[in-house]
């Protein structure tokens, strides 16, 4: 495990157990302590890292020709060889100690190496938080720098004025310090990759790897490879070795998008992961220990697919440890403009062009749209005005968004729809339901219409349809005409 910030790491490289207890028991005080093997040091190192690194040098072992490789791979590390006699091919940063072993000066030597890695970590973490702070402060574009910029939040990354997803930045704020399991749900295009992302960068993790991968994108057969890599031989075309996006993300973070498309054998494997740490590449068999957060991603109603079988329940609860849900883009209209404006401001940079401004006609255009693509579908949008546009403003001809892309208003039904609430109260549950019922009747089934009627989107309409229990199936609903309307007399 990656040793969390300030808390420093020895690694201990010897084959004398008897020797290698003694001096464990000596510096285990000082952080954490792991004793390995000569032939699996570097392995170690190259995974796991270290502060400090012990090593002897003697006939069974070649200590100096170890340190010296791993002056190559971990640098910062300061080296210490336990040696009766050589050491010269060393460079001056290392320290040698000579036979017979004075344990009280090898823990200061590793006591003071640990201090000055914390001091290091430490000055470290505050250049990278200047860095987010300054990345932070250039995100806001030029335009919401006044009356605009009232209410804004900015979370790495992520820009908000909406109240909902303040909550939701709220919870990100509350899992910072933590390595807990979560599960995000949003529709395609809310940002759930960004998300992930965002809880990498303010966890203990962010000096490890973030690897994302969409498990929609790839074909069943090779998702186990992809994750878990294969050994040479595995399959037709596995020509060679392959670790795999676990092993590629130990010490750090795995984002798994769209998770409810796993296969079974695919969850099976990921609940391994999930309990014990350990994968098995396809075709071996020896199991690998890995140190990996994994996040999840989804827009599909995974408590339906465990009802109906589709899902393991077991890897739900496992993956549903802290859940966070994304609104929609048309559940927060108020976040349009300063999304657009931040689009805007990035697509002119890359294009090496002043950021354009947006017409009034064009910010109505797109406050109007109804966003079935959330953000990624403005940013689209925005990216192609940006190109586009003539002058210094973007007007609403500069807008690629189809006939039809408009939220109409709410109609009110004739025949007047009330949702009654007995004297002694309901459920929430129960009022939500009758409102969807209610308002697919005056709709007359159609799920759109409804959708459109209750200002949601049609995808969170149908998952919040399916969240309250209701079938999907148009006839499932009861149509209700409206009252017909008094029209002219009839003439014969």
């Amino acid at each position: 495990m990656t040793p969390p910030p300030g808390h420093g790491s020895i690694l201990l490289v010897d084959t004398l157990v008897p020797e290698l207890a003694r001096v464990a028991d000596v510096l285990a005080a000082l952080g954490e302590i792991r004793v390995v093997s000569p032939a699996d040091g570097l392995t170690a190192l190259a995974r796991f890292g270290a502060d400090v690194i012990v090593a002897r040098d003697g006939v069974d072992l070649s200590g100096e020709r170890f340190l010296r490789q791993a002056a190559v791979l971990h640098p910062p590390a300061v080296r210490v060889l336990l040696a009766e006699y050589g050491g010269e091919g060393l460079d001056d940063d290392a320290v040698i100690l000579r036979a017979p072993l004075d344990l009280p000066a090898l823990r200061a030597i590793c006591a003071i190496a640990l201090r000055g890695a914390a001091a290091e970590r430490a000055v470290h973490a505050e250049r990278e938080e200047n860095e987010r702070l300054r990345a932070v402060a250039n995100q806001v574009p030029c335009e919401l720098l006044d009356e605009d910029a009232e209410g804004l939040a900015c979370y790495e990354g992520i820009i908000t004025r909406s109240p909902r997803m303040r909550r939701v930045l709220h919870l990100l704020g509350t899992i910072e310090a933590t390595d807990t399991t979560v599960l995000i749900h949003g529709e395609t295009g809310t940002g759930k990759e960004l998300t992930a992302q965002a809880i990498h960068r303010r966890s203990r993790r962010r000096r490890g790897p973030f690897v994302a991968i969409n498990l929609g994108s790839i074909s069943d057969p090779l998702r186990e490879s992809e994750l878990f890599g294969h050994v040479r031989g595995a399959f037709t075309g596995a020509l060679d070795s392959r670790g795999g996006l676990f092993a590629e993300a130990n010490g750090g973070t795995l984002f798994l998008d769209e998770v409810g498309d796993a296969s079974p054998g695919l969850q099976v494997a990921l609940l391994r992961v999930l309990e014990e740490g350990t994968i098995t590449p396809v075709g071996a068999d020896r199991t690998r220990r890995v140190d990996v957060r994994i996040i999840s991603g989804t827009n599909r109603d995974l408590e339906e697919l465990v009802r109906r079988r589709k899902f393991r329940r077991d890897l739900y609860y496992r993956l549903n440890v802290f859940p966070i849900e994304l609104p929609s883009l048309c559940e927060r209209p108020e976040d349009i403009f300063p999304l657009a404006s931040h689009f805007l401001s990035r697509a002119a940079t890359t294009l090496e062009k002043s950021p354009p401004g947006i017409s009034r006609e064009a910010r109505a255009a797109l406050e109007a749209h109804t966003w079935e693509g959330n953000v990624r579908e403005l940013r689209n949008v925005v990216e192609r005005a940006a190109i586009v546009c003539r002058g210094g403003l973007i007007i609403a001809a500069d807008l690629p968004l189809g006939n039809g892309s408009s939220r109409p208003a709410a109609r009110v039904d004739e025949a007047g729809a009330t949702i009654a609430i007995p004297v002694k109260g309901a459920k929430l549950r129960q009022l939500e339901q009758e409102i969807f019922l209610k308002t697919l009747a005056l709709a007359a089934g159609n799920q759109s219409e409804a959708a459109r009627m209750l200002g949601l989107c049609e995808s969170t309409f149908r998952f919040r349809l399916g969240k309250l229990g209701l079938s999907l199936r148009r006839t499932a609903y009861p149509v209700t005409q409206p009252a017909a309307r008094p029209g002219p007399a009839a003439t014969h």
